[in-house]
């Protein structure tokens, strides 16, 4: 990637608190009619921890993230999220999603709305929280991800590394417990990536729980605590980032780096 980033240690305080398990996914499986996109998959993330996957286009990177606030939904199988397991169950469904902040490849932010309206309008609508309030809190994640100037803008007005950073802002507006990214830089000119990368690389620091599906593998040496190779719908490989770099054990995984690398 050619940039050096800096990692944040974490206090001891937020290592302390850690919950093991906030993410469960069990024996999960997906079709799509016929096509079994996602096999078997077993993954436990613990709190504050930094996930990043990765693998070829079509492995089913997408479509696991997404099932794991009900984007999506899985066949078979078991994901509990916080304690809350993901079925048919409504009320479930938008417990965790109050819980799970989810940023896309493509921004989602609504056009005929200010970036600061943007921000605020899920923690009004969803959390009841006063106007004055959320706009408060909008401004000072809008500070976190380095544009509290462009509050007043549209988002045709920014550039696209300016609105994934508001993308990024408005989830963190809700206070989620985990953070969810699904190839937020791909979207991106080469110049805007690292804008981005930056402002999620803080966030790791902060001790935010992420899962991140990416190919930006800079971002995954400096910033996850394990990186996990998807192929054909299935969980390859899964190891450390020092590990999983330099001596990956599945040929398939092998080939995918040799590529990428």
């Amino acid at each position: 990637m050619g940039t050096t980033m800096t990692q944040h240690p974490e206090s001891k305080d937020s290592q302390a608190e850690k919950k093991p398990g906030i993410i469960r996914v069990e024996g999960m499986h997906k079709w799509y009619g016929d096509f079994h996109v996602l096999k078997d998959l077993n993954l436990a993330v613990d709190q504050g921890e930094r996930i990043v996957i990765c693998g070829p286009s079509g492995s089913g990177k997408s479509t696991f993230i997404r099932c794991i606030n009900r984007l999506e939904e899985h066949q078979q199988g078991r994901i509990i999220v916080d304690d809350v397991e993901l079925t048919d169950d409504v009320r479930h469904i938008d417990s965790v999603r109050r819980e799970v902040g989810m940023v896309f490849q493509h921004f989602n932010l609504f056009p005929h709305l200010t970036v600061l309206e943007n921000c605020c309008l899920s923690p009004i609508w969803v959390r009841k929280v006063p106007r004055r309030e959320a706009e408060a809190a909008a401004m000072e994640y809008l500070e976190r991800v380095k544009i509290p100037d462009q509050a007043t803008k549209y988002p045709g007005q920014l550039s696209g590394g300016q609105q994934q950073r508001v993308a990024i802002a408005r989830a963190l507006c809700m206070k989620p417990k985990i953070m969810l990214f699904d190839e937020p830089t791909s979207a991106l000119d080469p110049e805007m990536i690292k804008e981005v990368l930056d402002v999620m690389v803080e966030l790791a620091g902060s001790g935010m729980t992420m899962i991140c599906v990416t190919h930006e593998m800079g971002f995954a040496k400096t910033v996850a605590d394990r990186v996990i190779f998807m192929d054909g719908g299935e969980i390859v490989e899964e190891a450390p980032p020092s590990e999983f770099f330099s001596n990956p054990r599945e040929a398939r995984t092998q080939k995918f780096l040799q590529q990428i690398l």
